[in-house]
């Protein structure tokens, strides 16, 4: 029988290259999958590449987020468990500031749980083990941007892409000792809610998502460090962002968290 032929390694430092100037200058790209022979093991060192690029430029690891973390969404994307990805330091909102809509593409918000760490966590842990490493827990805000032209994805492209993280803004943090099992999430803009749901959505219970992020991290080559923030995933589907809209997230016994939006999106802007 012929042997098949061997697969040439992508060029992870060229794709690093376009990924990363597309998420500084906002100008999307072509999915790489048209062009690019990726498997899921590439696309997360060619992530690790990106946000390298980052670091390079004076940025500072702040965290790990999840994604699809819906059972409907993760479904859709044809995959059996959510993916994985990496919070820098510029990308923080504050909470009641402002986000430039200028530095993104076609950026969208989604409903998140945040858990602060105290001590590292990776590997294979239960829900309960994971939570002995928190601090503290709050609600979140998460900022998608897909820098793909036409929002057109693969599963490695967007886990290439960093899981399309942008942005995140944090509010106030409580007690771990708080059940965030099932807590009400209501998303509003300009004080109209749009998005409505629980944070069960996040598989199940968020904890869930945590203890899966120490096993990601840690299939990567990553590392969850004290200090680390992470973002469980999203409990309701995004909502698009537009100018001057105020956006705020209410969540059941952790509060509020929101910002106001300025300017135009650089796709808008083309």
């Amino acid at each position: 029988m012929a042997r098949a032929a061997r697969r040439a390694a992508p060029d992870i430092a060229r794709l690093a290259r376009l990924l990363d100037d597309a998420a500084r200058t906002g100008i999307p790209i072509p999915q790489l999958a048209a062009t690019e022979t990726l498997n899921l093991d590439d696309a997360y060192k060619l992530q690790a590449a990106v946000v390298e690029r980052r670091l390079d430029r004076g940025d500072e690891r702040s965290g790990a987020k999840m994604g699809l973390t819906s059972r409907a969404k993760a479904a859709q994307m044809g995959v059996a468990e959510p993916i994985y990805a990496r919070l820098t330091r510029g990308m923080l909102i504050d909470d009641g500031g402002a986000l430039a809509l200028a530095a993104y593409v076609r950026p969208k918000v989604e409903c998140e749980i945040a858990f602060l760490l105290k001590a590292p966590l990776a590997g294979r842990v239960s829900p309960a083990q994971a939570m002995t490493a928190v601090e503290a827990i709050a609600p979140a805000i998460e900022v998608i941007d897909s820098r793909y032209r036409d929002f057109k994805f693969s599963l490695t492209d967007v886990v290439a892409d960093n899981a399309s993280a942008a942005g995140y803004a944090i509010g106030p943090w409580h007690r771990p000792d708080c059940d965030v099992g099932n807590l009400g999430m209501v998303l509003e803009f300009d004080g109209r809610p749009v998005q409505i749901g629980s944070s069960a959505a996040i598989l199940g219970h968020p904890l869930r998502s945590l203890a899966m992020a120490a096993r990601l991290a840690a299939a990567t080559g990553d590392r969850l460090e004290p200090g680390f923030v992470i973002l469980a995933g999203s409990a309701t589907a995004a909502e698009s962002l537009r100018p001057g809209v105020s956006v705020r997230l209410a969540v059941e016994q952790l509060g509020c968290v929101g910002f106001r939006v300025a300017g135009q999106a650089a796709q808008q802007q083309q």
